[in-house]
């Protein structure tokens, strides 16, 4: 018989720490044969101990190849020349990308056949070996990243009194059958590769902004990151109906609470964009990247009809007791603004689904800042006339609408020092923008008339 090596056939003299590297990309590839007893160039030397290297290469394959590939290898001993030979069948296995553990699923530890030899894959090979073996689920694949830590998740599950243990983790699809993280793994650990974008603006459009946020970190992080975030942006407005006092707050909270889960339970996750939220003086707008499902309209969703995108994630937030059922949350949003003058607005496109919460006091706040925003104030000190500046007008806006400001307020708004704040206030006084009421703990500032 001549050996030659080939796109399917690797010869090897001795059993060598390279041969994982040989068995793993013909594993990921078209299989292929390997030769132990056969120099390069098609000498064959033989074996001693043509069981013992059998042995010795299945020890090797089955404690530093993973996932585990024992089953697609087949082991013979022939003889040529009278000379004794292990031949080593592979086969293409069937949860690619196979990798060296120690090294994980990264390009140094998955290997692929490139001509005559074996050769580190690429990521986008990866990634394409990964979505041919698990399919289009994103939060069913496995995840690239294998060294995944769970802190701010442990914590939510422990506040809830749900359990968070080795054996929850397989039974909500965070690991797979192999001890391998899934994406959805990825989306609920601190390594969570996707944010949030928050923003603020001044007026009714994008012109002037107030102030922006990126939250990072695990998807329960940023869910209550996010949501402390416009729950300290949505104000209180007393009115008073003869003798019955009534406070509406900017936006309903159950409105708010459902608008972002409902951006975190659907979002597409295969794309990297960040999801958006802005905050606008008369709306908050919540932007979630991927459409509509395939086969569901947008009537179908209003009427409670859901196909969720990541099903796993969705239990997971089951368990948790954030969502009761599928299809519930556009309900909750509507009913939230029942006897409103506005709506809320549903709009989808190919990619993208978006939510409009409309502000039920934005006809008192855009009447309150219907002032010009930068209104020239005269320096006691100089006589010249200056403009104020971001802050300053964002701390006359609250005390407008609260009808008065502490220092703790200023720092909790602007989320400055407790020296900034102090400054902030001082030159507002200074300027007879603002009156000192009250001494010590019982100090709040108000519009000076």
């Amino acid at each position: 018989m001549l050996f030659r090596e080939s796109e399917t056939i690797e010869l090897k003299e001795v059993v060598v720490d390279d041969i994982k590297k040989e068995i793993i990309a013909f594993a990921n590839c078209d299989g292929g044969k390997l030769y132990v007893g056969v120099q390069n160039n098609g000498t064959v030397v033989g074996l001693n101990d043509p069981d013992n290297t059998s042995l010795q290469i299945s020890n090797m394959v089955r404690d530093a190849i993973k996932p585990d590939l024992t089953m697609f290898l087949h082991y013979k001993t022939i003889e040529e020349d009278e000379k004794r030979i292990v031949v080593v069948d592979i086969q293409r296995g069937t949860d690619r990308p196979y990798y060296i553990a120690k090294k994980g699923m990264r390009p140094e530890g998955v290997y692929v056949r490139q001509g005559y030899s074996s050769v580190p894959a690429t990521d986008t090979a990866i990634r394409r070996m990964i979505k041919e073996t698990d399919g289009d689920r994103f939060e069913a694949m496995r995840c690239l990243n294998q060294e995944l830590t769970f802190g701010a998740t442990k914590k939510e599950f422990g506040l809830r009194r749900v359990d968070f243990g080795l054996q929850q983790m397989h039974t909500l699809k965070l690991i797979d059958h192999d001890g391998l993280y899934s994406n959805l793994a990825l989306l609920l650990s601190d390594q969570c590769i996707h944010t949030i974008k928050v923003a603020v603006f001044q007026g009714m459009d994008q012109t002037i902004f107030k102030d922006r946020r990126e939250f990072t970190g695990s998807l329960i992080q940023q869910m209550n990151e996010v949501y402390d975030f416009i729950d300290f942006r949505n104000q209180t407005r007393a009115t008073i109906e003869k003798l019955l006092r009534i406070d509406v707050r900017d936006y309903p909270e159950i409105a708010v609470r459902e608008a972002l889960l409902n951006l975190l339970v659907h979002r597409d996750y295969s794309f990297s964009a960040s999801a958006l939220i802005s905050i606008y003086i008369d709306r908050i707008e919540f932007v979630s990247i991927g459409g509509l499902m395939p086969g569901i309209d947008l009537e179908d969703v209003m009427v409670g009809l859901s196909v969720c995108r990541n099903q796993d994630l969705a239990n997971v937030f089951y368990r948790l007791h954030l969502i009761e059922a599928y299809g519930t949350g556009m309900g909750k949003i509507m009913r939230a603004y029942e006897g409103m003058e506005e709506k809320p607005i549903i709009e989808t496109t190919k990619n993208a689904f978006k939510i409009i919460l409309p502000n039920i006091n934005a006809k008192y706040e855009i009447k309150s800042v219907s002032i010009p925003p930068k209104e020239a104030i005269t320096n006691p000190d100089s006589g010249n006339k200056q403009k104020l500046s971001d802050e300053e007008e964002r701390i006359l806006e609250y005390t407008r609408a609260h009808g008065a400001i502490t220092r703790n307020d200023v720092i909790r708004l602007m989320e400055v020092s407790t020296s900034t704040a102090s400054r902030l206030i001082r030159k507002l006084v200074k300027s007879n923008r603002l009156k000192q009421n009250g001494k010590a703990r019982n100090t709040h500032y108000t519009i000076k008339k």
